[in-house]
């Protein structure tokens, strides 16, 4: 078997293990079981198991604490994480691309979007991934709680990777855009690595989409977004 082989069978039993880990309730508290029991799980030596999950506590995937018969391990948010992107990817297969709409009131935010969307190592990427320059300023909406879990499953789909950089002396953080519509008109969501927001989300366009919308601080306004 070749090298290439071997890391892509550990990576499909490493899988195996964090959902069978999942489906024990190891995600909420720890899980006691022994390598041996984990192999028989697996198909595989006691050697193997053991193997796999000295990786996986390497990776930060689970949390491991040996005992003097069973060993207690439980599911890091680093681990929760890559089966959720897994699950993402076979929802998109045979579901295909995801949709999110939601609703909000227009807020005005701190001004920091005009300064971000000027630079021009952002204004590059823009032409060329978004294919348009956007308005210098952000349309802020400000969602509801239970709105803000649902847009935050944007984290797990395929958005368009606008990159961090250095200018000037300081650093400018990356972001990712996904294509979307509000009240109809088209615009990109964007969510920066860094935000001051906690409940506003971002839309950005070719045009001050305030002005071509009519749109004022508290009024509600409805969007779509559509995975890449």
């Amino acid at each position: 078997m070749t090298g290439r082989a071997r890391g892509f069978r550990a990576r499909v039993e490493e899988l195996r293990l964090l959902r069978f880990l999942a489906h024990g309730g190891a995600e909420h508290s720890p899980v006691e079981i022994t390598s041996r029991e984990v192999g028989e799980y697996l198909d595989v030596s006691q050697q193997a198991a053991d193997r796999y999950l000295v990786e996986l506590s390497k990776q930060g995937l689970i949390s491991r604490s040996l005992g003097a018969r069973k060993q207690r391990l439980t599911l890091t948010p680093a681990g929760v994480e890559v089966l959720r992107k897994e699950y993402h990817a076979y929802r998109r297969v045979f579901e295909g691309p995801a949709r999110l709409r939601f609703s909000g009131q227009v807020t005005s935010g701190l001004g920091e979007g005009r300064y971000y969307l000027s630079q021009p190592g952002y204004i590059v990427q823009f032409q060329e991934r978004l294919g348009y320059t956007p308005y210098p300023g952000t349309l802020n909406i400000r969602v509801d709680p239970k709105e803000l879990l649902r847009i935050d499953g944007l984290r797990d789909w395929e958005g368009i990777r606008i990159d961090g950089f250095q200018a000037s002396g300081r650093t400018f953080g990356g972001a990712s855009c996904y294509g979307g519509r509000i009240n109809g008109r088209p615009c990109h969501l964007i969510r920066p690595d860094r935000s001051h927001y906690q409940d506003v989300v971002e839309l950005i366009a070719p045009e001050s989409l305030r002005e071509s919308l009519s749109v004022h601080d508290g009024d509600t306004v409805s969007v779509e977004v559509e995975e890449s």
